[in-house]
């Protein structure tokens, strides 16, 4: 070499220093299970028994119009081979989580009622949630969202939260795990930062530990994609969330609304949507923040065969859609969507499962699957399928290669 050791020990640190500073901010994905759906239900409709009405409620659906493999495969486009396999495993997880995600709502579907009304219906669903945690009936991950700062809620919005988390406190002594709090329409850092400054006060009076209140954004607003003088907006967000930001999730209607399309073209699948999502996995890549899509707005008018056939035909399109770009979780509003939400996901998981073990289990044991020699990248990527299949119920954990 031409140059001495010494020469060189100072850009060796230096870029130590820059790949570290680049690791914090870029500590790869999020840990733990991330669920397939957030399931949205308006506080005064929610009770101790709701999510396992909605599993109810869907399983009925499921068996009263696809009560075989054969119908069941028509009703969703499924190979026949695959058709039985899907539909099992859906009615075993409707039978036993058919949530896995709830957000009680105090915004949009809520709607503004008075400071009295709403307070009683505070009152009402912290005794749903925990009559439902006492006896193990809340899902997984679970939360609140409350009204928008953007709107004039921001009154509202601390006083729900607060009046929730205290009535809580005291009605079980602590916070039940998987609690999240949903920050609707974004639309400036600012918001973000003094929420959470609103999040550390609401801690200390309550004795609970900091950091604990942890929160998405949604992102449903053009400001939330670009900031007025064309940057970015999202990384600022997260920014200023003080690393609280579990989330974002992407709120299909208020975002086209926005941009001004026709009430027809308001949804997920439109290219203007796309872009919106593309941009949010680009600024959230490698953060640790998960990414949500938004809900379909088509539900079954009766229960009629017709009517409940085009809504899982439209909801499981839409889903499809969302996992094909990379978005493995969404909304459901309705207990009808919970059948083609599964549905979905499930023949997404194991249509090719098969290959995709293989591949994995040929690239530890250095060997070509099928002449394809993969890179790091795409096993961590199947890996990180498989698991997905594996936490929602699509695969047993059985047939994961060993790593």
């Amino acid at each position: 070499m031409n140059l001495s050791v010494s020469s060189f020990d100072d850009l060796s640190a230096r870029i130590a220093a820059v790949r570290d500073e680049h690791r914090e901010r870029f500590p790869g994905g999020a840990d733990g299970r991330q669920p397939v759906h957030t399931v949205y239900v308006p506080a005064d409709r929610f009770s101790r028994s709701t999510p396992a009405d909605f599993g109810a409620e869907a399983l009925r659906l499921l068996n009263t119009h696809t009560p075989g493999a054969g119908s069941f495969g028509a009703a969703f486009g499924l190979d026949p081979e695959l058709a039985g396999p899907v539909r099992e495993r859906v009615a075993a997880k409707l039978s036993r989580e058919p949530i896995e995600d709830v957000r009680i709502d105090f915004e949009d579907g809520y709607g503004v009622r008075s400071d009295d009304e709403e307070d009683a219906h505070i009152a009402q669903v912290v005794e749903a949630v925990a009559a439902a945690y006492q006896v193990k009936g809340l899902p997984h991950y679970w939360g609140v969202r409350v009204k928008s700062f953007a709107d004039g809620g921001q009154d509202r919005a601390m006083r729900t939260l607060d009046g929730f988390l205290t009535a809580l406190r005291d009605r079980l002594g602590r916070l039940p795990g998987g609690f999240t709090i949903t920050f609707p329409k974004v639309v400036a850092a600012d918001h973000v930062a003094l929420f959470v400054e609103y999040l550390d006060r609401l801690e200390t009076a309550l004795g609970l530990p900091s950091g604990i209140l942890r929160f998405e954004v949604q992102v449903e607003t053009t400001e939330a994609i670009f900031t007025p003088d064309g940057r970015i907006a999202l990384p600022g967000i997260a920014a200023a969330a003080g690393g609280r930001l579990t989330a974002a999730h992407f709120g299909v209607f208020d975002y086209t609304a926005a941009l001004g399309l026709p009430p027809e073209e308001q949804r997920l699948d439109h290219p203007a949507c796309d872009f919106a999502r593309h941009v949010m996995q680009v600024a959230f890549a490698g953060t640790g923040v998960r990414l949500s899509d938004g809900s379909s707005n088509v539900i079954p008018r009766n229960d009629g065969p017709d009517e409940v056939n085009a809504t899982w035909q439209a909801h499981a399109a839409q889903v499809g859609h969302s996992l094909r770009h990379g978005f493995y979780q969404g909304w459901d509003l309705h207990p009808a969507h919970l059948p083609s939400r599964y549905a979905a996901v499930y023949a997404f998981h194991l249509t090719g499962a098969d290959e995709v073990i293989g591949r994995v289990r040929a690239w530890h044991e250095q060997a070509a699957a099928g002449g394809v020699l993969d890179e790091p990248a795409t096993i961590r990527a199947l890996t990180d399928r498989l698991r997905r299949a594996v936490d929602c119920g699509a695969l047993d954990e059985s047939v994961l290669p060993a790593s």
